[in-house]
């Protein structure tokens, strides 16, 4: 059975330019001829669309020439309207009239046309997903409601453009959900609006869950004696990343962290609200880094005191390690805060570990003790 399948795929290999060349001649014999000529006229790589989404050139109804016309009026430059046709093709399956009611909606939340055109080129396919105009102009209203500032909403609105294709009503029940909650475990109404446009500005993506899993994932850490207010502080910390899990997941991560510091529950919960990462990342990953530090020559011990060096990637903390040690500095006989932190934070304690071992063993200006 082997034999024959290997001079299949030999006979495959050896017709591959002749297949290649029947599949071109296949879509080229179906390409909308005025369209590719209009790309071309207008700079655009076509083979780049005939190799990723070759059935758009073979629709009947394009409109290469009138986006482009839009997109040169806003500002865009020919290189740029090529770039966003061959990076987004179905750009030109848009309506005109579609395209210019996104272009005024995205107005409203943008500097101006200059900075509209620099995040359509960056991001096209969320621009042009004009089927969604009317919940994204209804989610826009809303978030300006709420009090987010255009300059987060325009972000959002390509970072995180999926939670503007929701309905209106999905968006506005979740974000009542999480105010409720708020209050539930604590929060004062004074702070409420901060927090929710905080957690909002942070992490869009909470959007895309549904009030059955945020009430699910709340529920779970109160079954395992989280007070409400340690609940709150969990939230606040994982910017709402939490709901992005499951009960079985967490439980799994916590049930790893117990064993591996050899902790009661009440310690394991103090270890988990000074580094939430033992509860948001998953086994395989907590094992790995576990592990990494392990060769490194930390230890369980040290580990346990500062576990927020569980939040890092092996490699930053090897590479952290690393230029410590150029300095002297010995990681298994010391603490490992020094490795955490953003990369500003390191650049700071590593910059005071350096003027430490480099400072001279006598004090210059002090005065001397000379004996007549």
């Amino acid at each position: 059975m082997l034999l024959p399948a290997i001079s299949a795929l030999w006979n495959q290999r050896k017709n591959g330019n002749a297949l290649q060349h029947f599949k071109y001649t296949t879509i080229s014999e179906k390409e909308n001829k005025t369209t590719v000529d209009i790309l071309n006229a207008l700079s655009v790589d076509v083979k780049k669309i005939r190799r990723l989404k070759p059935w758009v050139i073979a629709k009947e109804a394009t409109y290469a020439q009138e986006t482009a016309r839009i997109l040169q009026e806003m500002g865009a430059d020919q290189s740029t309207v090529a770039c966003i046709f061959e990076r987004c093709p179905e750009a030109i399956l848009c309506r005109p009239t579609d395209i210019i009611c996104q272009r005024d909606l995205w107005l409203s939340v943008c500097r101006n046309e200059k900075q509209l055109v620099d995040l359509i080129k960056r991001f096209p396919e969320s621009f042009f997903a004009v089927e969604h105009y009317e919940n994204q102009k209804a989610n826009i209203r809303l978030f300006q409601d709420l009090g987010l500032k255009n300059t987060i909403v325009s972000r959002l609105l390509t970072g995180a453009s999926h939670v503007f294709y929701n309905p209106v009503e999905k968006n506005k029940h979740l974000i009542e959900t999480l105010q409720s909650n708020f209050l539930h475990l604590g929060g004062s109404e004074e702070n409420m609006k901060n927090w929710l446009l905080k957690l909002l500005s942070q992490n869009p993506f909470i959007l895309l869950n549904t009030s059955a899993n945020v009430q699910q994932n709340l529920r779970f850490l109160q079954e395992n004696h989280f007070t409400d207010s340690e609940v709150l502080s969990l939230l606040s910390k994982l910017k709402g990343f939490i709901f992005q899990l499951n009960p079985s997941t967490m439980q799994k991560s916590m049930l790893f962290s117990k064993n591996i510091f050899q902790c009661s529950n009440q310690e394991l919960k103090g270890l988990i609200i000074k580094c939430p990462a033992l509860l948001y990342y998953s086994v395989p990953v907590l094992e790995e880094r576990v592990e990494g530090l392990l060769k490194a020559g930390v230890s369980i011990g040290q580990i346990k005191e500062a576990p927020a060096v569980l939040e890092l990637t092996s490699e930053i903390v090897q590479y952290r390690i690393k230029k410590l040690a150029a300095f002297g500095y010995n990681i298994s006989s010391g603490t490992l805060d020094c490795l955490n932190g953003t990369k500003k934070d390191f650049e700071v304690t590593f910059g005071k570990i350096q003027a430490k071992r480099e400072r001279p063993l006598f004090n210059p200006v002090a005065p001397l003790n000379i004996e007549d």
